[in-house]
């Protein structure tokens, strides 16, 4: 049996990088030190705004805006997921969206780039194109946090089951979804995606997001911490918060006996 207790800090980013930085690595800090193992924030943590002001905010990770975070869990002895970070890569117009896992001891422990782009066009609601920004990345992470094996995924990627399915079977008895996710779609689709990632694979699944936003592009909110039969453990409110729960591996363990779709999987027959 392996039990970790999470924190989940839900944040309201804008584009004053430094703000944002030292304001979630505030909350970090304060997850931590009420006990927290793992601390997992939101997607575009150091900045929302407009497209150019996303990719001048980029910088190499391990880097500037990462460095607080590993700050924090040296401190405090806790790992820390960073939700996403813009990332420099080879092309200045399209930084990666990362995710970065941080050990106990300051060191980058994982780094996943987000694979799906939300490149989408929803009558009365977001018009995005973030392909037009990002570069995606094509690798599947799942990473060790003292026996509990968590899968790092972005946002959109949620809408994919295929790529949830394969961090189950490499593993993962945690799926970690650091989002900003538009509140038009959010408030129809976010939870019961949560839900339903967490008991096709019997799987935790972690999802700390943002909230408030730009002007014309609210994000959702409601953070979220889903069992692995699809119970909300904990949903944050309307404003910047923390949420805990503690995951358990022998819930994993039992659920996926109980109901052993991994096992009864017949891929020769798709």
């Amino acid at each position: 049996m392996t039990r970790l207790r999470v924190a989940l800090v839900q944040t309201d980013a804008g584009s004053d990088v430094e703000r944002n930085v030292a304001m979630a690595a505030e909350l970090a800090d304060r997850a931590a030190a009420d006990g927290a193992q793992l601390v997992a924030l939101p997607e575009y943590l150091q900045y929302r705004g407009p497209d150019d002001g996303f990719r001048a905010s980029a910088r190499p990770i391990p880097g500037p805006w990462s460095a607080p975070f590993a700050d924090v869990a040296r401190r405090r002895g806790a790992w820390i997921l960073v939700g996403s970070l813009a990332e420099t890569s080879g092309d200045p117009m399209r930084p990666y969206n990362t995710s970065v896992l941080i050990d106990p001891h300051g060191l980058v422990a994982g780094v996943y780039r987000k694979i799906h782009l939300f490149d989408v066009a929803v009558d009365a609601g977001p018009v995005v194109t973030e392909s037009a920004r990002v570069s995606a990345g094509d690798r599947q992470v799942v990473a060790d946090i003292d026996g509990v094996r968590l899968g790092l995924t972005i946002c959109y990627d949620v809408r994919f089951p295929e790529l949830y399915r394969a961090l189950a079977l490499a593993g993962a008895h945690v799926l970690a979804v650091p989002a900003n996710f538009t509140e038009r779609t959010g408030r129809d689709h976010w939870e019961v995606l949560l839900r339903a990632r967490a008991i096709e694979n019997g799987a935790y699944v972690i999802a700390p997001s943002q909230i408030g936003g730009p002007p014309g592009q609210p994000a959702f909110g409601r953070t979220m911490i889903v069992d692995p039969w699809g119970t909300v453990l904990a949903q944050a409110p309307d404003e910047v918060t923390i949420v805990t729960a503690e995951i358990d591996t022998d819930r994993v363990d039992a659920i996926r006996r109980q109901i052993p779709v991994l096992a009864n999987r017949r891929p020769e027959t798709y």
